[in-house]
């Protein structure tokens, strides 16, 4: 194997190893030791592909839309056909995959960012636009459900979108807090509520 032909493997080592260690430690926690520890790379690797740290960070979470947006994508809530059933099956999703270990389901880039924000500005807008631009597939769908079912409101598609992001990434912190899903699974279950009353022309038949 050239050296060449290597490289593309080393940076994806790097990059999944982000994706778990900073999820498990933090960014600021994080070192490029540790990271080239999990990867399984030298640090000569590391500095060849990424010029610091930081870099590293705006690719990880460029990476973990990639990799996140292939994933929902292939959920089955999809497969509804009623735009209002896709949005309370997403939140469903969101619901089930809350298990295993803290780190294994919570957000790298809402971990990043709660660190970075005013700091890092290009982690932050890195991260920024990881969350927006999965909200913005969640706010397709409500609006689609919104002139389905003759929604007119004060509040707007792109804003219940994002408001569904606000609540899963506090979700994710009460849960680091109290060292658990179990709190997050009650948020899921708050959230689908607030938008089924939103909706509630169609629980009513009108």
């Amino acid at each position: 194997m050239t050296a060449q032909s290597a490289k593309p493997n080393a940076r994806a080592k790097i990059l999944n190893a982000a994706l778990s260690v900073i999820r498990e430690r933090g960014y600021s926690a994080t070192t490029v030791d540790d990271l080239c520890k999990a990867a399984g790379v030298t640090k000569g690797a590391f500095f060849h592909h990424f010029a610091s740290k930081d870099e590293l960070a705006v690719a990880a979470a460029d990476y973990w839309s990639e990799m996140t947006g292939g994933f929902f994508a292939g959920a089955p809530y999809h497969q509804h056909v009623d735009p209002l059933d896709r949005v309370l099956g997403y939140i469903d999703f969101r619901k089930a995959i809350l298990q295993g270990r803290v780190a294994e389901f919570t957000c790298l880039v809402g971990t990043m960012v709660q660190e970075t924000y005013d700091s890092h500005p290009a982690i932050r807008d890195a991260c920024n636009r990881s969350i927006s631009s999965h909200a913005e597939k969640v706010e397709a769908d409500i609006e689609a459900a919104m002139k389905l079912y003759g929604i007119v409101a004060d509040w707007t598609a792109k804003s219940l979108a994002l408001h569904t992001q606000a609540v899963l990434q506090g979700a994710f912190i009460l849960a680091k807090a109290k060292g658990g899903p179990e709190i997050a699974v009650q948020s899921a279950d708050h959230l689908r509520r607030y938008v089924e009353l939103l909706f509630s022309k169609r629980q009513k038949g009108e």
